[in-house]
């Protein structure tokens, strides 16, 4: 099941969006969800502020209403259920997250009240949830055929790796396996310094893509900084697939630093898989 956070923002729409073509790839159920304060749904009338509670359930009806319109408008064929879920929206959506294979969020929200879903909350449960999380910023006009991952060789990348592999086979695109490097103030030589880099991406694929025979891969390694690199590669990406934290990250992180910039600046949906737990 495929659960996707939505605030009735154009942004949450592009949510559904997706997030309806991504549960058409997998086969799988589309759960919608609109998270709201829980005063106003034990609120009676009469009670103070009773018109103003009336306003929000009503404001959160008309946002899952316009998001089962929008599951339609994108040709349905996917088992859809929608639910209004009381309590904080960070909480309940991670919280909700543990039944789901994969987590939809857009990248911002309308602010205010019905606004409390999305923008901070794509932050506040990447990293956290248990399952993937796609951050849905830009949908692109057009399928550009390609799945972009980000691979660093650390443990946590791995799982970065086989999501990606698993995207680039429902699609039936070639999958760019891109890592970035950056120049050390050490005196290695430059020449020595990238070989290592390239073994560092082929150890990282090693027998990664087995269950994938089909997927074409491009090994890419680039000198720069990686948020700059992958992010000009999402704009010609259907998907950007990255790990929570890299290597180098350090361990009490939940969100790394690449990973929290890109949400912010991926020119296509991206997913953050989660790593292994810390022990």
């Amino acid at each position: 099941m495929i659960l996707v956070g939505v605030d009735g923002s154009h942004a949450g729409l592009g949510a559904v969006s997706w997030a309806v073509r991504e549960a058409r790839l997998r086969r799988t159920a589309l759960r919608v969800v609109h998270v709201m304060p829980a005063w106003p749904l034990r609120m009676t009338e009469g009670a103070p502020y009773a018109e103003v509670g009336r306003w929000m359930r009503d404001g959160a009806a008309a946002t899952l209403t316009g998001a089962l319109a929008r599951v339609e408008e994108e040709g349905g064929g996917v088992e859809t259920e929608t639910e209004l879920l009381p309590g904080e929206p960070r909480n309940v959506l991670l919280e909700a997250a543990r039944e789901a294979e994969l987590l939809v969020v857009g990248s911002h929200g309308l602010g205010g009240f019905r606004g409390m879903l999305l923008g901070s909350i794509a932050l506040g449960v990447t990293g956290r949830a248990s399952c993937p999380v796609a951050v849905v910023r830009d949908l692109p006009a057009h399928s550009r055929g390609e799945v972009v991952v980000g691979v660093d060789g650390s443990p946590g990348g791995a799982a970065a790796v086989d999501l990606a592999f698993a995207e680039a086979a429902l699609r039936g695109a070639p999958l760019r396996a891109v890592h970035v490097w950056r120049r050390p103030v050490a005196p290695f030589p430059a020449r020595e310094t990238a070989e290592d880099e390239r073994r560092v991406l082929a150890e990282a694929l090693a027998g990664r893509g087995e269950g994938h025979p089909d997927v074409k891969v491009v090994e890419q390694v680039e000198q720069g900084h990686p948020v700059e690199v992958l992010r000009d590669l999402s704009a010609r990406a259907d998907l950007l697939v990255v790990g929570s934290r890299g290597r180098g990250e350090l361990g009490g992180l939940l969100l790394g630093s690449v990973s929290h910039s890109l949400i912010h600046h991926a020119a296509c949906p991206m997913i953050v898989v989660p790593g292994p737990p810390e022990h």
